[in-house]
């Protein structure tokens, strides 16, 4: 039957959304090549755009426009004649074989989709690109919401996925699964990338908004489609409980007027359970790795009903053990936090004037942040003034200033 045209584009637009994802991991499959893939995958877009206001919405959408897709593909495929080999091992095999049935849920995932995710991933790529990449092709964003997200022109951003998908190809990278040592090198890269999207939705670099929530639940549903597609590898189940726990406390991070919400100052009671159940059940699957400490570290603050019933010390434990497997001076940082909860703002104090003079922490507006909230602590509230207002003028995020002007301000005049 068929269907209004703003109907029919609502429920294109909605579907391929959802299966974006796994239409472009299985057209790459036939091509090998990200770019063309998403070309093809977006042709089928346009093709349901213009049929179905005609011919009705098909009882399987994803199943329709993976098969056209797939179609396109192997048409193509059949007019290079640089691909005559492929064709004759691939695409008449392929033509011969029904169209997949539309996926029952969103745990029930393909092979296909693993090899999409570490590509778009690969380490031949820059950090920014694998994430520009990653968002386009596996988060469904579009250009002009990547570059939102990042405070980047659109421009820019579209051209740093161009090149991306130039970058890929010309390279050469196979479209496949990496094995031994590879695996566990290119598993790195694709953790790393799902992390530092969350981390920019968790706690914005610049802008006028602390969260990005929309950032967050892209990397939380790309860390659980790792989950389904590598169950037996423990750092996916760590990194997926670090942002199932981080994701609990959201909304309570800021307040109604976007303003940031310490932790101690959080309502608990505002926690997601659920997400703090997930947290809890794939922390029992991951090892003792890097994600899977953070994810411990996590799980204390969870566990204590009230900010005076945070273990401290075993937070000040775990980070120890964190800095000892991936030593880092932010991890130092967060450390000497720790030690200052359980210990006293005296030992932490120590712990962060032995980082005063690390480059990486140069121009990390955290580390005069936690000085100052240690300074103040001891009493020496003209000091930690200062430190507020270093911080402040080192942060690009407008809220996280106004917090640290607001706190140099109460260090003088007291609360």
């Amino acid at each position: 039957m068929a269907v209004s045209a703003a109907s029919a584009t609502e429920t294109v637009e909605a579907v391929f959304r959802i299966e974006s994802a796994r239409i472009i991991a299985g057209v790459t499959r036939i091509v090998r090549d990200v770019g063309i893939a998403e070309e093809l995958a977006q042709d089928a877009l346009v093709a349901a755009l213009e049929q179905w206001p005609e011919s009705g919405v098909p009882d399987k959408p994803g199943a329709w426009l993976m098969a056209t897709a797939k179609h396109r593909a192997i048409d193509l495929v059949r007019r290079k004649e640089t691909y005559a080999r492929k064709l004759a091992d691939v695409g008449r095999a392929l033509e011969d074989v029904a169209p997949p049935p539309e996926p029952p849920g969103p745990d029930d995932i393909d092979d296909d989709l693993l090899r999409l995710i570490f590509t778009a991933c690969h380490p031949v790529l820059s950090t920014d690109a694998r994430i520009a990449l990653t968002l386009k092709l596996l988060g469904g964003l579009t250009t002009e919401e990547i570059a939102r997200a990042f405070l980047a022109s659109e421009p820019a951003v579209a051209q740093r996925i161009v090149r991306a998908k130039r970058s890929l190809a010309r390279a050469g990278v196979p479209f496949e699964v990496p094995y031994g040592s590879d695996r566990a090198e290119r598993l790195g890269s694709v953790l790393e990338v799902i992390y530092l999207v969350f981390n920019e939705g968790y706690s914005a670099t610049a802008g006028d908004d602390l969260l990005r929530p929309a950032l967050c639940e892209d990397a939380l549903r790309l860390a659980r489609v790792l989950q389904g597609l590598m169950p037996k590898e423990p750092e996916v189940h760590g990194l997926a409980a670090l942002l199932e726990f981080q994701a609990s406390r959201i909304p309570t991070r800021t307040g109604p007027a976007g303003e940031p919400v310490l932790l101690a100052d959080q309502n608990r009671s505002r926690w997601n359970r659920l997400l703090i159940r997930r947290g809890v059940e794939a922390l029992h699957r991951a090892g003792r790795g890097p994600y899977a400490l953070q994810a411990a570290i996590a799980a204390c603050h969870t566990q204590a009903v009230t900010y005076e019933d945070t273990d401290w010390t075993t937070i000040a434990t775990l980070y120890g053990q964190l800095a000892a497997l991936m030593p880092s001076p932010v991890v130092e940082l967060n450390r000497a936090v720790a030690v200052s909860m359980a210990e006293g703002p005296e030992a932490g104090l120590e712990l962060v004037e032995a980082l005063a003079d690390e480059p990486a922490l140069k121009d990390y507006h955290l580390l005069p942040s936690v000085r100052g909230d240690l300074l103040e602590r001891v009493g020496r509230t003209e000091e930690a003034r200062a430190e507020f207002e270093r911080a402040a003028s080192l942060t690009r995020n407008a809220r996280e200033r106004e917090l640290l002007l607001e706190r140099a301000s109460r260090s003088v005049s007291g609360p």
